[in-house]
């Protein structure tokens, strides 16, 4: 795999599932969005006022389905619905940090991955579920792509909620940046090339990323 490959070539043919992992709450799962299918739903999440105000897009339905399919059809960014037990409950952004414009705002490696997090119904907000999920995201990230030596986030630096589940989930706060939108924190997870991601030894031919 090259240096400039897209994201499609991570997650292949944007799979209806991508990954599964049991947590207390029950089982999460990403799979790919569907513009149509799910604009109400994550029209509903975005003009929430509390999700509204970091992430400005309480817009119309109509607007939500265009953002969901400019996002599907990024060459670098793919969006997923997160579920528990198959309801939805968040929605994401996995992308390519080193091939979108942040990386003209902090010093990018190569393939670095990147993450946006939306949690959609209060329901699932202020329990440590974020912290949770970000770790199991990130984990599926670099295991995808075994080139990538790290996620990074830029969560909004007022968010404080946000920043302090990035950082319970294994990301270092590294600077502030000043982005055209908002000032963020630039939150960084790098991969563990003794133990992998899990915190578990690796096998000297085992491959991480499989």
């Amino acid at each position: 795999m090259t240096g400039d490959a897209p994201l499609s070539a991570v997650f292949p043919a944007r799979p209806a599932v991508v990954a599964e992992t049991h947590l207390d709450v029950g089982t999460f799962a990403l799979r790919a969005v569907d513009p149509d299918g799910d604009a109400k739903l994550v029209h509903g999440w975005m003009n929430d006022p509390e999700v509204a105000e970091y992430w400005e897009l309480a817009q119309p339905v109509e607007r939500i389905a265009a953002y969901l399919r400019e996002q599907i059809a990024s060459a670098h960014s793919t969006p997923y619905v997160g579920c528990v037990d198959g309801t939805p409950m968040s929605y994401w952004e996995l992308y390519r940090a080193d091939l979108d414009p942040l990386r003209h705002h902090y010093p990018a490696l190569p393939r670095d991955a990147g993450v946006h997090l939306l949690l959609g119904p209060s329901a699932y907000r202020g329990r440590g579920l974020g912290a949770r999920l970000l770790r199991a995201v990130s984990d599926w990230q670099m295991r995808a792509d075994p080139y990538a030596r790290r996620v990074v986030a830029e969560p909004d630096v007022r968010n404080v909620r946000s920043v302090r589940a990035f950082e319970r989930a294994g990301f270092r706060l590294v600077r502030q940046l000043d982005l055209p939108v908002k000032q963020a924190a630039l939150m960084v997870r790098v991969r563990d090339t003794t133990t992998g991601t899990h915190g578990r030894p690796v096998p000297p031919r085992e491959n991480p990323g499989e």
